[in-house]
């Protein structure tokens, strides 16, 4: 009967974790609304303010929801990731996305005003479009330079060489043309201070998709947490089932990127907490993974605002910090009781 009603409630852990991770969403998006460089202005003074009320509407909201949308892409890319590699350690930006994304934008910097014709075509691409781009473009190269996804190991190795190339090569774009340091500083320490409606709405369009294949793929990513060959003989199509997570962690993350910048440990940490709490299979980890990934990073976002007000901290310094000193507790912890990370 105990051991009845122990699974019950393990059962029941993950649905109340994702409905807690909700409610203090909202918690947080209440308060994110009223945090600014302006000071704290209520709900309830916005009503009678247009200027207050412009200020939550325009400028607010549209940020701290987007804030809670990148969050989750990089939650879900994490925990597919994790997945896909059968790696705790493994993160969004494993594929070389993050650097082809920086190397995007240093690119488009550093032709923007050059040539008549690029700053036109630039202009109508942006940065957004660079960054996307760039970050679709290493994961294309790094399955070039893994001969596909048939091997995992392989796919490893050539992501870690491709960032290092692409980030040598964004690196080299600086040193060329050096006035783009500036811009290319507040994209690689991570913003969310420019996310408006339009990037909410691209984000979300890409969040929802790529959840719902996550979850979908949920039980591929059990069977290759038993082994390659136990997958197989349990007859999972393991080369379409690693295309599909490949696919899925790669727009997930060039989403989050092209909008906010390179913002770390989000994607790394969201899917340990939400082990730490409630292990779970991998359906539900994905979904819990995205609701908390929304909340840490919306979270550092408010705390990134209101630590030296009316100044503001970069928010992917502020994750680093944060996510680094939380992994190494994990660490010390784990360490302490024999354990791996």
């Amino acid at each position: 009967m105990s051991a009845s009603r122990g699974l019950a409630a393990s059962q029941r852990l993950p649905w109340l974790l994702g409905l807690a991770l909700l409610m203090t969403a909202l918690c947080v998006l209440l308060v994110g609304v009223c945090v600014g460089s302006t000071g704290w202005t209520s709900v309830a003074r916005a009503w009678r303010d247009p200027i207050a009320w412009q200020i939550i509407w325009d400028i607010r909201l549209p940020r701290t929801l987007g804030a809670w949308v990148a969050g989750a892409l990089l939650g879900l890319a994490g925990a597919v990731a994790q997945g896909l590699f059968r790696n705790p350690l493994a993160d969004p930006y494993l594929l070389g996305s993050a650097s082809g994304a920086a190397l995007g934008v240093a690119l488009a910097l550093a032709l923007f005003g050059i040539s008549p014709l690029a700053t036109q075509w630039l202009v109508r691409l942006g940065l957004t479009g660079a960054a996307f781009a760039g970050a679709v473009a290493g994961v294309l190269l790094t399955l070039a330079l893994a001969n596909g996804v048939l091997h995992t190991l392989r796919l490893l190795l050539a992501g870690v060489i491709v960032g290092v190339v692409l980030g040598a090569t964004r690196d080299l774009v600086t040193l060329a043309v050096p006035d783009v340091l500036q811009a290319m500083q507040a994209f690689m320490l991570g913003s969310t201070g420019f996310v408006g409606w339009s990037a909410c709405a691209v984000m979300a369009a890409a969040l929802a998709p790529m959840l719902a294949l996550a979850w979908a793929l949920g039980r591929g990513l059990d069977g290759l947490a038993l082994g390659e060959a136990t997958a197989a003989s349990l007859g999972l199509p393991l080369g379409a089932l690693r295309a599909a997570l490949v696919g899925v962690l790669a727009l997930a993350t060039g989403a989050a990127v092209a909008q906010t910048g390179l913002i770390a440990f989000v994607g790394l940490a969201a899917p340990h907490l939400v082990r730490s709490i409630a292990p779970t299979t991998h359906g539900r980890l994905v979904v819990l993974s995205a609701l908390m990934g929304g909340l840490l990073l919306m979270a550092a976002d408010v705390l990134a605002r209101w630590v030296i007000a009316p100044q503001e901290l970069p928010v992917g310094v502020l994750t680093a910090v944060l996510g680094g000193t939380y992994l190494l507790w994990l660490m010390h912890r784990r360490k302490g009781r024999g354990g791996g990370l």
